[in-house]
């Protein structure tokens, strides 16, 4: 079975970093792209970043693209998301989700092109 796990969140001051993570299992990333989302409490998931499982290319949303960096262990069967600067804005649940298919631009961070989610993990950045 696909199952996708993140780790990483927690309780963060504002400035701070943290790397959150997601270990992928039943599948390998070749193939695949795989993104980064957020959830705010009462709203949609919204994308972050996408990277592709093939060749490491990568893709953000225009507005937070600086202080989030997406990466890729194949080999760990990890992907990895950045936060640098944290801001108490950035409070939300992150998740990851892996998409059969290649990379191709703003559609891999839409909802509806993921095949699996992660449980989503807690982030809480306090000022």
């Amino acid at each position: 079975d696909v199952q996708l796990v993140e780790s990483g969140g927690g309780l963060v001051q504002a400035g701070g970093s943290l790397r959150l993570s997601c270990l992928a299992s039943g599948f390998t990333f070749g193939g695949y792209t795989l993104g980064w989302f957020r959830q705010f409490p009462g709203k949609e998931r919204e994308g972050i970043a996408c990277i592709s499982g093939n060749d490491g290319s990568t893709f953000y949303t225009n507005a937070l693209e600086g202080r989030f960096t997406i990466s890729i262990d194949n080999a760990k069967n990890t992907v990895y998301l950045q936060i640098d600067r944290l801001k108490p804005e950035d409070t939300a649940v992150y998740y990851c989700g892996a998409s059969y298919g290649p990379l191709t631009g703003w559609v891999d961070l839409t909802v509806p092109r993921y095949d699996y989610w992660g449980q989503g993990i807690q982030v809480t950045v306090s000022s």
